[in-house]
């Protein structure tokens, strides 16, 4: 049986590209999206019958819980997790952000992830009766950097992420998973628009010592190194995808 991968925010991006790297590699995917479920079904029909979209808010535990009890009707396992679904905002001091951007990012961000990852671990833990498998958080470069006069918040929330991927990897280490992270630079991804600046990458590049943003499949490549055997004896580490940065 092909190994199973669910990646969450997995419609486009980032997301996206790891879904095509891993379904070329011989893996069947359960791709999450929030809105955008025309795009979501358009990358499943491109993968053919080795994917599924399912839509779902991963802030809401009710729809954590459906998106991998479809997985598991749909696949009948689970070997990989990619923690992708992620949110930023328009650019911002500290002293303009409101609780309710912060309530939102902190609820996407970080209580997705630590769902997402609970479901995971009952479904891979050999604690549990299953045969182990790997969690990948994509993290961001801004928890290194923290994003000042920009998305403070979002590298704190992100900077969340790379904690959680330290403890939670010792937690399982002797159950069979894996968990680590990427930290994803500058990436040409859409994400930037949603944040109020699609010209970010070409704005920051400069300080990027291969001066140049990345590719979301340059990322796609490093997530899929971490969930793979290739990766047996690394957890609780991170992989820089920054151009140096």
């Amino acid at each position: 049986m092909s190994k199973v991968l669910l990646i969450t925010g997995g419609g486009r991006g980032i997301g996206a590209a790891t879904a095509r790297l891993a379904v070329s590699r011989g893996y069947s995917v359960c791709v999450n999206y929030l809105k955008d479920r025309d795009t979501a079904e358009a990358l499943v029909k491109e993968l053919g019958g080795k994917a599924i979209a399912v839509a779902g808010d991963v802030s809401v535990e009710a729809d954590v819980l459906r998106l991998f009890e479809s997985c598991d009707r749909a696949f009948g396992k689970l070997d990989a997790l990619v923690n992708n679904a992620g949110i930023v905002a328009t650019k911002a001091r500290i002293d303009q952000v409101g609780a309710e951007r912060l309530q939102r990012m902190m609820a996407v961000n970080v209580v997705g992830a630590f769902l997402c990852a609970r479901e995971a671990i009952k479904r891979m833990s050999k604690k549990h009766g299953k045969q182990g498998g790997a969690i990948v958080n994509v993290s961001s470069g801004a928890a290194r950097l923290g994003s000042p006069s920009e998305w403070v918040d979002y590298a704190a929330s992100k900077g969340a992420i790379d904690t959680m991927t330290v403890g939670l990897a010792k937690e399982v280490a002797q159950e069979g998973i894996r968990v680590n992270a990427v930290r994803p630079g500058p990436i040409h991804t859409d994400i930037h628009a949603s944040g109020g600046e699609p010209g970010r990458v070409d704005r920051v590049k400069s300080s990027v010592p291969m001066k140049r943003g990345g590719d979301p499949e340059e990322v796609a490549r490093a997530i899929l190194w971490l969930c793979s055997d290739e990766s047996s004896y690394s957890t609780g580490t991170f992989i820089d995808v920054s151009g140096g940065r």
